[in-house]
């Protein structure tokens, strides 16, 4: 039996958020139904198609719903709340046109149920490519300036760690450090000689290097991230151009910028591409955020930190393994990673 439909999506209730918008003017939503119906691994994710009784002009012909897989709630609880939150305080006051337009967003912390209605950009957008095929470079162009352009916005906002998101404190640090050893145990005690006596040891560096945690403390150039930005978390344009669309932000924090640089080369990329495409996407970005507003950021800070970035992304494949994320992926971005950093010299910055 198919998992019962929040209260959210029945006709009135989407009658009285479009009109709180301004979208509808004195048009109603008649029906609502229901045209796909998908899980992934924490969320279900259904498009709904939107019948109209009176003149809807613009108003959305369907829309996406995002909500909870009810065998995965505890699960998925955390970063549930986060993109919840992140289209409450964050997409509200961003730039127009980086992210799709969210209508209703809920979270109930007491049931653990929550949702979000967000627009459907399935005419307009498409994914850039079938995962893993990597996009081109006029496509990661776009990709890195849409990436600036929103880190831009929030570079150094005084409302970040006070009215949004959370800066990091000497107790999250050891949660944190308490995570790593437990994870990187799971990960060392699976792949027995697979991980080699080399790459243990950095790992085990890893663990006692507190550059990363002196240069957030700094709480210098710093800006929200998306946490997750594999290329695949980007729609594109249907006819080109930059109308690039940011989605899935489940695990955005505040950080340094090229965390999301590094994720989405030096984790996903294996090294003769990121050799060809790396410098260039980074120069990019750099003029991007100037002309969006950042200054005092010079090119040799952005290569600092994307070195600094690429050698803590080191502890994205024990999270992924640690959380049954498939072998195919994060086996292949810990032999990536590690390529990666010897490549950018990044074995310097650790204490």
């Amino acid at each position: 039996m198919a998992n019962p439909l929040p209260q959210a999506t029945n006709a009135e209730h989407i009658t009285r958020l479009l009109r709180r918008g301004g979208i509808i003017g004195g048009a109603t939503v008649r029906d609502v139904v229901i045209e796909s119906d998908r899980p992934t691994l924490l969320s279900r994710v259904i498009r709904l198609r939107l019948n109209y009784d009176g003149a809807a002009g613009e108003a959305p012909r369907s829309v996406f719903l995002k909500t909870a897989r009810p065998e995965r709630i505890a699960f998925g609880s955390h970063s549930a709340s986060q993109e919840v939150a992140f289209y409450r305080d964050v997409a509200a006051a961003s730039p127009p046109d980086l992210l799709p337009r969210c209508f209703d967003a809920h979270d109930d912390a007491a049931t653990q149920s929550w949702h979000l209605l967000l627009e459907d950009l399935t005419d307009s957008h498409v994914l850039p490519t079938t995962w893993p095929l990597p996009p081109s470079q006029s496509q990661c162009e776009h990709i890195v300036a849409a990436r600036a352009r929103f880190h831009a916005a929030w570079w150094d906002d005084g409302r970040l760690g006070v009215s949004i998101g959370v800066r990091g404190d000497a107790a999250s640090k050891e949660r944190f450090l308490r995570d790593f050893d437990e994870k990187y145990a799971r990960l060392a005690d699976r792949l027995g000689d697979d991980l080699s006596p080399e790459q243990r040891t950095l790992y085990e560096r890893l663990r006692g290097s507190t550059r990363l945690f002196k240069r957030l403390g700094s709480r210098r150039n710093l800006t929200i991230i998306h946490g997750d930005a594999h290329v695949w978390n980007c729609f594109m344009p249907r006819d080109g151009g930059d109308d690039v669309r940011l989605f899935d932000w489940d695990t955005w924090r505040i950080g340094l910028a090229t965390t999301d640089l590094a994720y989405m080369m030096a984790v996903h990329w294996f090294p003769d591409r990121r050799r060809r495409m790396e410098r260039s996407l980074l120069d990019h970005y750099h003029e991007v955020l100037l002309e969006n507003g950042v200054n005092g950021y010079d090119r040799q800070a952005l290569d600092d930190d994307y070195r600094l970035a690429a050698l803590w992304q080191l502890i994205t494949p024990l999270w992924q393994a640690a959380y049954d994320i498939p072998p195919v992926v994060w086996w292949n971005h810990l032999q990536r990673i590690f390529l990666a950093v010897d490549d950018l010299g990044s074995r310097e910055l650790m204490d």
